[in-house]
């Protein structure tokens, strides 16, 4: 059985009001190392009459997945947190935190849906909490909070926490810089992108791949394709070299560019990239759709004998 068909026979005892049973299955799921999700515990805010109630019930199922432990405890607890604060009831996830302990998993669901409210008041404050708790937030608490606050056009807001983030000891990752360049180039100003970029590279961060793909998707959309083309050319190492071209070609396949998309896996193979073979095979088939019979057959032959020096 899978998490979810699990957590569902969990939620079904609670509803029944068969507590006895439901430590019986907890324990057997423990013992396979099975985890919880959220839908386990839906049936404690549908049964409680008031908060009160509410607050009993929590701590009974609490006290439960404590003497059961093992997998149950760890992934149970989390589903508790999360399930009240996708409910919108931060005070019964704080009651769960309060019981339990504090987590910087726990807080992370927290600052998530909050986010996703578009609350940022509330998860500055949130972030006061933890670090009063003695839980200094990560690259990915502040993450969470500046990819919103860019995708809400809170762009100043959003450098402020970047420089919180350096002020406060708590490095920038990759993917911080992904959010950023994600931004700039989404607004065409692929300069400042580029700045982002650089300082990534000087702090000794590996660009991710959706990075890369991030910078050739830009210049595409916005019909810059010579850039596109210059970008995936700098490539550095073979693997990305390799998926950027397959990227680019695929592109301009999609949008119907089909001597441009054969050029760019032409040039890729000579290179001896192997390009990705859906692409590969879209191109060949719509090359040979359009009549261009004698280029899908020039492409064929080249993939090919790539295949045959490998």
């Amino acid at each position: 059985m899978n998490s979810d068909i699990c957590s569902l026979v969990v939620d079904n005892c609670g509803r029944l009001g068969h507590y006895n049973a439901m430590q019986c299955l907890l324990n057997d799921f423990k013992l396979n190392r099975l985890s919880l999700t959220k839908k386990a515990f839906e049936f404690l805010p549908v049964m409680a009459a008031n908060e009160e109630l509410l607050r009993k019930s929590t701590q009974s199922v609490i006290d439960m997945l404590h003497e059961v432990g093992g997998t149950c405890y760890g992934t149970g607890v989390y589903s508790l947190v999360e399930l009240f604060c996708v409910l919108g009831s931060f005070d019964m996830a704080k009651f769960v935190i309060e019981t339990t302990e504090r987590k910087l998993s726990y807080y992370g669901v927290f600052i998530r849906e909050m986010c996703r409210r578009c609350d940022f008041e509330g998860a500055g404050n949130m972030m006061d909490e933890m670090r009063m708790a003695g839980c200094e937030p990560n690259a990915q608490i502040y993450n969470y909070i500046i990819s919103c606050l860019l995708r809400n056009g809170k762009k100043d807001d959003a450098c402020k926490l970047f420089q919180e983030m350096k002020e406060k000891n708590c490095p920038p990752d990759a993917l911080t810089f992904e959010i950023f360049i994600h931004d700039s180039c989404k607004d065409h100003k692929f300069d400042i992108a580029f700045e982002f970029f650089d300082e990534m590279v000087s702090r000794g961060l590996e660009p991710r791949l959706s990075t890369h793909a991030v910078f050739i998707k830009g210049f595409f959309n916005s019909q810059q394709y010579g850039e596109a083309y210059k970008y995936v050319v700098g490539s550095d190492d073979k693997y990305s070299a390799s998926m950027n071209y397959t990227l680019l070609a695929s592109l301009h396949q999609k949008r119907g560019n089909l001597v441009a998309a054969e050029n760019i896996l032409s040039e890729m193979i000579k290179k001896g990239l192997r390009p990705h073979f859906k692409v590969y095979m879209k191109v060949l088939k719509n090359l040979g759709k359009s009549g261009d019979e004698k280029l899908a057959l020039d492409l064929q032959q080249k993939f090919f004998q790539l295949e045959h020096r490998a």
